[in-house]
């Protein structure tokens, strides 16, 4: 438990690191593999491991889990207006620039980002309580490391082009990367009695899977917007698929 929260926060607060001394076209280069990557890892992980637990912990009632990724698939429609694409690695002009000016931290897309991480922290319950979790477990860890990382750029370049100082892109860098580790905590140590014995992290695990496949599919879509063979974004894709298979 305490490595996941470690590599959470590691995650994020380097990759967000890395936008203070990586030119944002040069940023973009490696960002579009890592996104198809981490676009494919999402998706197979989820068909593959989230969508057949959800499931099996409601084999009797199995319209409810679908119920509740048509909930995670369109509540990320929603997030994603006041992130404005975020999750995906983008940064688009009238986000970074603001309505209300230069010099303004962006609460509503900054709270939507939180919202969006949080959920994806409280799936992450390692008990013996709810069977063989181990594996999902490390697997949805590494999920969440990969998709965090384009995300953490992406905020911290526009932190820094809205706030005109690196230095003071920490707290919003700091925010966004405590959210899925508090996730972590409150699913495990707070409400985990009542997730496990009233079906709510079936519920739990079929909103998240609704959430990864709208980003997963967002990622994946717009990393080939022309439908243009691109090598490195194909091979990309392949490895992220062949990682989340492998861990199954």
């Amino acid at each position: 438990m305490g490595f996941a929260i470690f590599l959470l926060l590691l995650t994020v607060l380097g990759a967000g690191a890395a936008a203070a001394w990586v030119p944002v076209a040069r940023g973009n280069q490696w960002l579009k593999p890592l996104l198809a990557f981490s676009g494919a890892y999402l998706f197979t992980l989820t068909i593959t491991h989230i969508l057949p637990e959800a499931l099996q912990l409601l084999p009797a009632q199995p319209e409810r889990v679908g119920y509740w990724v048509l909930a995670g698939f369109f509540g990320q429609l929603l997030l994603e207006v006041l992130s404005q694409g975020i999750e995906h690695g983008h940064v688009h002009h009238e986000a970074a620039h603001g309505h209300d000016g230069p010099g303004q931290v962006p609460f509503l897309l900054l709270a939507a980002l939180v919202v969006h991480s949080f959920l994806e922290g409280s799936i992450l319950v390692r008990t013996p309580a709810v069977g063989e979790m181990s594996q999902n477990f490390y697997a949805i860890v590494v999920g969440v490391a990969l998709h965090h990382m384009p995300a953490a750029f992406a905020l911290a370049t526009l932190l820094r082009l809205r706030l005109g100082s690196f230095r003071r892109v920490w707290a919003g860098l700091l925010i966004f990367a405590l959210a899925s580790p508090v996730g972590i905590i409150v699913s495990n140590y707070v409400v985990l009695s009542k997730l496990l014995s009233s079906g709510l992290y079936a519920a739990l695990l079929g909103l998240v899977a609704g959430n990864f496949l709208h980003v997963s599919t967002t990622i994946l879509f717009e990393t080939s917007p022309e439908h243009r063979l691109n090598w490195p974004k194909l091979a990309a894709t392949l490895a992220g698929l062949a990682l989340a298979l492998a861990v199954a």
